[in-house]
């Protein structure tokens, strides 16, 4: 793996991502730099969504990782290097039927595993840094009112040890991203939209303004905007904002 990643544990934090940009605010940080931590007491996912997560139980953490020609015209690059690394790490555990639900969720199925919160800081054209939030439901099974969550443990019948997953995940995250800025952003979207969850499929969708409709996720762009086919076969691109799917 060569040099080894500098890993923060803590017991618990308000965010890992937080705890990290602040971190950075103090201190030269090295490349990977990550923080861990058994809790997080106010875990954000995007647009503002909690993640629900049991003490000990999850992995929860944030890397940083610095750019030096990443633009950010394509800083959705990083969102589908992400994925593909969960996606890889954890269908080589044997974990059923993993999707991409855009942008930032990891799916078992029609459940959700896991989250991805990515925040970049800018300089004029290019991402200088990026801190990659992860939420990981590994070990929890108990979810309360969360219908559509679930975790390593219960799509799989087994129980895993978390340092393990992590230093997976981070040495797999060491191999994509340190070639990121080389990679043909087209090979990587189209590994990307084969792995989209309900690609290809009649799904409903909710506008901002609450209103639904039906189409048919059909890829993302290079801004990582969701491409759908709508009833009339026109095809509309929909920021993060603008639409949420369904299911």
């Amino acid at each position: 793996m060569g040099e080894l990643t500098e890993i923060i544990k803590l017991d618990a934090t308000d965010s890992t991502n937080l705890y990290l940009k602040n971190l950075m605010v103090s201190s030269t940080l090295k490349d990977y730099t990550t923080v861990v931590t058994k809790v997080q007491k106010k875990g954000r996912g995007q647009m503002g969504t909690k993640w629900e997560s049991e003490e000990g139980k999850n992995l929860t953490f944030s890397v940083l990782k610095h750019f030096d020609a990443l633009k950010v015209a394509h800083q959705f690059h990083l969102n589908i290097v992400v994925s593909l690394v969960l996606h890889t790490v954890l269908t080589d555990m044997n974990i059923p039927n993993v999707k991409v639900k855009w942008p930032n969720d990891i799916m078992s199925g029609s459940k959700k595993i896991c989250g991805i919160l990515i925040e970049n800081v800018l300089n004029g054209s290019l991402v200088k840094k990026s801190i990659i939030g992860i939420g990981l439901n590994v070990n929890q099974v108990s979810f309360g009112n969360l219908d559509k969550a679930s975790s390593l443990a219960l799509v799989s019948g087994r129980t895993f040890d978390l340092d393990y997953i992590l230093n997976l995940i981070l040495e797999k995250m060491k191999s994509f991203l340190d070639k990121t800025e080389q990679i043909s952003l087209t090979s990587l979207k189209t590994q990307y939209e084969a792995l989209l969850f309900r690609k290809d499929q009649v799904s409903t969708f909710k506008e901002e303004n609450g209103q639904l409709f039906f189409g048919i996720i059909r890829g993302v762009s290079e801004e990582g905007k969701l491409i759908v086919e709508l009833e009339n076969d026109t095809i509309k691109q929909y920021s993060l904002k603008e639409v949420s799917l369904q299911f």
